[in-house]
């Protein structure tokens, strides 16, 4: 059947809970011509010639919406001649949200979440050289600020090794709010999370408050000022930021085209 093998024991990303998801294989040879989508009982079907696609689980690979179908669908449609899987971010997103394989449910997904914002990347902040902490300050607060207005809670920052003290009440904020997601879309969230290393760019580039370019640039801002100072690693710095804006991107789009509410997907036809 045409579908990707499970990962290799030991392979894969690590999710916030620490056990391991889907990590699609590398390649194989393009086995099908045609790439069409179908309505069925539980949703939307991709068909690759005449078969349909499964899960790693065996399971038929149905999505809730029409629009991730298209999307999955385009993936595989502009395989060549092999099919390059750590290419296909979204049919990874859907696989491990149809297979479930770390066995989560959405209380877990949220608290999960959540639990990132204690060492969230922009709550942590450096002393020295003045110069990357005036980066840091420049860059970074307007973020948080804007995360503290918007969800009504306190944040903060801090240069100890500990991390910033963040208050209970904000914690059950995001909690309240990451509830309104439907599990297809936690899973977004947990990967565009996991893309970042932080709860508040995740969440600032899924409101659509900064762009995924920005939320990448923020998310590496040491190592770009690095860069800056001692130059660039031949084309290993240029892949690795190409492919954290795809993955990232990926993760933005999957979280939109899940979520149940009609003004997201409404906004995204007007874009």
């Amino acid at each position: 059947l045409p579908r990707p093998p499970p990962a290799a024991a030991g392979s894969g990303p690590v999710g916030l809970c620490g056990r391991r998801a889907y990590a699609p294989p590398a390649e194989r040879k393009r086995f099908y011509q045609n790439v069409s989508i179908s309505q069925g009982e539980g949703g939307f079907e991709i068909n690759l010639d005449h078969r349909k696609l499964k899960t790693p689980q065996a399971k038929l690979f149905t999505v809730p919406s029409e629009a991730l179908a298209i999307a999955v669908a385009t993936e595989w449609d502009s395989q060549r001649d092999t099919i390059k899987f750590y290419t296909m971010h979204l049919t990874t997103l859907c696989n491990t949200a149809l297979d479930n394989p770390t066995q989560r449910n959405k209380t877990q997904l949220i608290r999960a979440a959540v639990k990132f914002l204690e060492t969230d990347t922009v709550c942590y902040r450096v002393e020295e050289p003045p110069a990357l902490a005036e980066l840091q300050k420049n860059e970074w607060d307007p973020v948080v600020a804007w995360a503290e207005e918007r969800y009504n809670v306190t944040i903060g920052s801090s240069t100890s090794i500990l991390g910033p003290n963040i208050p209970a009440s904000t914690k059950e904020t995001f909690v309240s709010h990451l509830a309104s997601y439907n599990m297809w879309a936690l899973q977004g969230i947990e990967f565009v999370i996991t893309q970042l290393k932080s709860l508040i760019l995740s969440l600032s580039l899924i409101d659509r408050h900064i762009t995924v370019e920005k939320a990448v640039l923020l998310s590496r801002l040491e190592e770009e000022y690095q860069i800056r100072r001692w130059g660039n690693v031949e084309w290993a710095h240029d892949y690795d930021l190409c492919e954290l804006r795809a993955r990232t991107a990926a993760g933005t789009l999957f979280v939109h085209l899940c979520s149940e509410s009609s003004t997201v997907k409404h906004k995204l036809l007007q874009d």
